[in-house]
């Protein structure tokens, strides 16, 4: 199937960054990309942000789009999915990365239509995306094929990295990187204000805690190495930090980050039991 026109139902800051992402890329040219907002003021807004057509129709986005990107809240799926059911085709392509909604569930929705056949892929992106640097994972539902998911992948992979897993494992991916981002924030936040406390300028602080962070990220990303063979790179026999790696261990933070993905996990699969 043909890439060519996306259409983003939910121009919030995902379906934002995502429309930048495509925009930047170097296929931009094969990309005609409009969208939906829930009101005509939020539509000319986006559309003279992005400089792309945007309006409140999701019906005739899905009727003139080729791949269906579904960027509403998960309480919104079900009555948006519906609604533009009758514009769907078996050729078409849905992508939700509404939280905690199943493909078996989008499926259930567009049963009895013409679109009972169409493809979806459910997605997870988190908020690095926003700067390009996120973290996107798919499974793919009963239809949707390689060639779908490489589809996919081609438009996430605009704002960052991509993965794919089976979707039972998709509530465990919510847990680690959907929610992710909080606690490694809470993490700098954490530093920032050791630094503080030992004497150094908030900023200053905080410039250093993100930085290693991200530097540490990358040395895990580009070396390909287990995170506990880097660790013991810095860890130098009677050195300072294997003292500092003592008080984490006392004050568990290994298994606290441990039990707050399990946490988020629990709560992603829990929204689905309770239909969001």
């Amino acid at each position: 199937m043909k890439i060519g026109r996306i259409g983003i139902l939910g121009m919030g800051k995902m379906g934002e960054a995502l429309a930048k992402g495509l925009q930047s890329s170097t296929d931009s040219k094969l990309f005609a990309i409009k969208g939906t907002t829930r009101s005509k003021e939020s539509a000319a807004e986006a559309a003279k942000r992005l400089g792309i057509e945007c309006h409140t129709d999701n019906a005739k986005l899905a009727a003139e789009s080729e791949v269906i990107i579904l960027c509403v809240k998960p309480h919104q799926a079900e009555s948006v999915v519906r609604s533009i059911a009758p514009r769907l085709s078996p050729s078409k392509l849905v992508i939700s990365i509404c939280a905690s909604v199943t493909c078996e569930q989008i499926a259930a929705w567009l049963a009895g239509s013409s679109a009972a056949s169409v493809a979806i892929i459910r997605a997870m992106p988190n908020t690095p995306c926003l700067i390009g640097e996120g973290m996107t994972v798919f499974s793919g539902g009963a239809n949707a094929s390689n060639a779908h998911l490489e589809i996919a992948e081609k438009i996430f992979g605009t704002v960052g990295r991509t993965a794919t897993v089976e979707e039972s494992l998709m509530d465990g991916v919510t847990g680690l990187s959907g929610c992710g981002p909080a606690y490694i924030y809470l993490i700098i936040e954490a530093l920032s204000e050791a630094g503080v406390k030992v004497g150094l300028p908030r900023k200053t602080a905080t410039l250093l805690a993100a930085q290693t962070l991200m530097g540490s990220a990358k040395m895990v990303l580009e070396r390909g190495e287990h995170p506990a063979a880097l660790k013991d790179e810095v860890t130098t026999p009677a050195g300072c930090t294997i003292d500092g790696l003592m008080a984490l261990e006392e004050g568990k933070l290994r298994v606290t980050l441990i039990k707050a993905v399990l946490a988020a996990t629990k709560r992603s699969k829990s929204l689905r039991d309770n239909k969001i």
